[in-house]
């Protein structure tokens, strides 16, 4: 083994303590930093469980320097995970995720430039919203990188993306990590500047540095009191509550969703494979999957009589559509997503099934973004 000590920050999260336990399994020494948000966690954290005896846990911040030198002891690779999470609550809590996501990363980017320290490697967790709405098709004008939808079409019903040339409805395209970066909202500007920090200190430390663009991630033990992210938590939830689902938009909107085993197995070949060191990849299913296919999934996998209503309503800062190409992954790294969306599904809703029901948050959650003006 190349590498023997890993630190994952937000070790004790859904990718990070899937990706800790699988580490622990081929060898590994595994260190974890993470506060334990209850946004997450909850009271009790059945992820947070799952390591806390088998890994070196450091309850603390990446926004606390101490923290981070203290978790740095004897690493030899970071997984950098930590970072509060979802696009809607981005745009209403803009300190809390620059700080967290860009200033946490700048205190550990700070520590390697200036004081002595054993990393070898470094890898970061980056996001498909980067991306914004994708790359997509034009008739008339080619290969497009659509901006932001706007309130006056989603208004009337108009869900459409829109070429920015020609203003014609336009193609979804397979989106490739050489396509235009240019989020469309807070939490996606905050992955950017992350994945753009690590590559340009990487390469000028002479640590390499591997970014892994997630797409919808999901799988059994993710957080299902979160209401802020994973449309397959939320819905869930509502369902076990007995609550009907509203479907924002006219339900055609889609993901990439992948599942967590394939998320761990890509971040361990982009730490042990240095065919990764200084790339960007994209880590999905590479397939898109609309909203309305997932409730009524959920639905029926749950034996649920909740009501499925497609709405209308609409939140400023989601994205249409979006899945992956993964080319690249798959010619660099030889990584081959093993989880097709149906057994993911049935692993994910047989887990949900074996859950205590918890609280639904979700109203609570949309009653925030109204207030903020962002949810139509």
């Amino acid at each position: 083994m190349r590498y023997k000590n890993v630190l994952i920050t937000g070790g004790a999260g859904f990718i990070g303590s899937n990706l800790s336990l699988k580490l622990l399994e081929k060898g590994y020494s595994v260190t974890v930093l993470d506060n334990l948000s209850p946004q997450i966690h909850g009271d009790y954290s059945p992820l947070y469980e799952s390591i806390k005896d088998k890994v070196n846990f450091i309850k603390g911040t990446v926004l606390n320097y101490d923290d981070w030198k203290k978790a740095l002891d004897g690493v030899d690779v970071v997984v950098h995970l930590a970072a509060e999470t979802g696009t809607g609550q981005s745009m209403y809590e803009i300190k809390k995720y620059t700080d967290v996501n860009i200033k946490g990363t700048s205190i550990f980017l700070d520590i390697l430039a200036n004081e002595k320290h054993s990393v070898k490697k470094m890898v970061v967790a980056s996001s498909r919203s980067i991306y914004g709405e994708g790359k997509y098709e034009c008739k008339k004008c080619g290969v497009v990188y659509p901006n932001e939808r706007k309130d006056r079409d989603m208004s009337r019903g108009d869900f459409a993306v829109k070429c920015p040339v020609c203003g014609e409805n336009a193609k979804l395209l397979a989106t490739d990590e050489e396509s235009k970066i240019h989020p469309s909202s807070i939490y996606g500007i905050t992955k950017q500047v992350q994945e753009q920090m690590f590559m340009l200190m990487g390469k000028s430390l002479n640590i390499p540095a591997v970014a892994f663009r997630y797409q919808n991630v999901y799988g059994a033990g993710q957080s299902l009191s979160n209401p802020y992210t994973g449309i397959l938590s939320i819905f869930s939830t509502r369902i076990k509550n007995g609550n009907d689902i509203n479907i924002f938009e006219d339900g055609k909107e889609s993901r990439d969703f992948v599942y967590v085993d394939d998320v761990v197995e890509a971040t361990i070949l982009g730490i042990e494979k240095d065919e990764a060191n200084y790339e960007v990849f994209n880590v999905g299913l590479g397939k898109a999957v609309d909203v309305n296919t997932v409730a009524n999934t959920l639905v029926k996998a749950y034996k649920s009589s909740s009501k499925i209503t497609i709405s209308g309503n609409y939140r400023l800062g989601d994205i249409k559509d979006n899945y992956a190409d993964l080319t690249k992954i798959k010619n660099k790294l030889g990584f081959e997503p093993r989880v097709s969306f149906e057994e993911g599904m049935q692993r994910f809703t047989s887990w949900v099934n074996a859950q205590e029901t918890v609280e639904d948050n979700y109203e609570k959650s949309i009653e925030e973004m109204k207030k903020k003006g962002l949810y139509k």
